[in-house]
């Protein structure tokens, strides 16, 4: 299974580029949010994070890419959505990782059946299935270093997740789990102090006229 790849991109196109690696050409599908701004031209290095798909319904493997580790998991969750494949899966993603989950876990459904694919039964259903979840993913800041975290115990994890994956400066970081902790002391996993984090940081984001 290909996770990851880092070579010359022999040919970009609307909604996926090619990547030579050890003379080896890959296909790899890129998310509409991520086509548009990939950071290498034809000729350049890349380095894309990798979701290997190959399900019955799709008998030709599809590589699809990222540029960080943390949305590559995303995506994966995301497809764990009944009825949602790669490839509509794919499509979907025309806005960035944060703000898709942040909509899932607001279970903002007008926002998510404008996703292209959707549609309002699907976004219903991305709601029931992962509202809750991806409070983690809702964080992720634009420009975060594609890092993996090795974290200790669940507090650590976190404080880890948002410096090196999310983007987040330490003493922010720290400062936004010790206000999820006072808020909420009977967390007690990673997903439940992600969870907490974002809904402290919704609390104190402004309220936009018309809103």
């Amino acid at each position: 299974m290909i996770a990851y790849l880092r070579g010359r991109v022999v040919r970009r196109a609307e909604w996926s580029v090619v990547v030579e690696c050890a003379g080896v050409g890959y296909e790899v599908a890129l998310p509409a949010y991520l086509a548009g701004r990939l950071p290498a031209a034809e000729g350049e290095t890349v380095e894309l994070y990798v979701s290997y798909q190959a399900t019955p319904n799709h008998p030709k493997p599809v590589l699809v890419g990222f540029l960080h580790p943390v949305e590559q998991e995303f995506f994966e969750r995301f497809l764990t959505v009944d009825g949602l494949g790669p490839t509509r899966a794919v499509r979907a993603l025309a806005r960035p990782v944060h703000e898709v989950a942040s909509a899932i876990e607001r279970r903002d459904v007008e926002f998510l059946k404008r996703l292209p694919g959707l549609g309002e039964r699907t976004a219903q259903k991305v709601v029931a299935a992962l509202s809750g979840k991806v409070a983690k993913y809702a964080l992720l800041r634009e420009g975060a270093p594609p890092v993996a975290a090795e974290p200790a115990d669940f507090r650590q994890e976190v404080l880890e997740v948002l410096t090196r994956q999310l983007g987040h400066r330490p003493a922010e970081a720290r400062r936004m789990v010790e206000e999820a902790l006072r808020r909420n002391p009977r967390v007690s996993s990673a997903e439940e102090l992600f969870e907490e984090v974002y809904r402290v940081q919704r609390a104190a984001e402004p309220v936009e006229e018309g809103a």
